[in-house]
């Protein structure tokens, strides 16, 4: 996942990335349910963007993307619904397990 957070470069014009150590701020864990050691959240104006990516969680990645173009597309997925006032946007790519096998 570290490598696919390099890309912030790529996405500096439409996004930012914050990295935040979730034992400083125990109050935002309970609030997002934060209980992985790598979770993905998106936010547009203080307020937050979920992304349905097929897997039932809506509010947060937690699992490690392998692409980094997928992060990309997700990225700008994001800013384009977040931009238009939307509060859920659909991803680019479904991401259950049923395609996994």
């Amino acid at each position: 996942m570290d490598e696919v957070a390099s890309v912030a470069e790529l996405i500096k014009n439409f996004a930012v990335i914050y990295i935040v150590d979730i034992t400083e701020v125990p109050d935002f864990n309970t609030m997002y349910e934060l209980y992985d050691p790598c979770t993905v959240m998106f936010f547009f104006r203080n307020k937050h963007i979920m992304i349905d990516l097929g897997t039932g969680n809506n509010n947060k990645i937690n699992w490690a993307l392998k692409d980094k173009q997928d992060f990309i597309d997700i990225v700008e997925t994001v800013y384009c619904g977040a931009r238009k006032g939307r509060g859920l946007v659909i991803s680019p790519k479904d991401y259950s397990a049923k395609y996994h096998y």
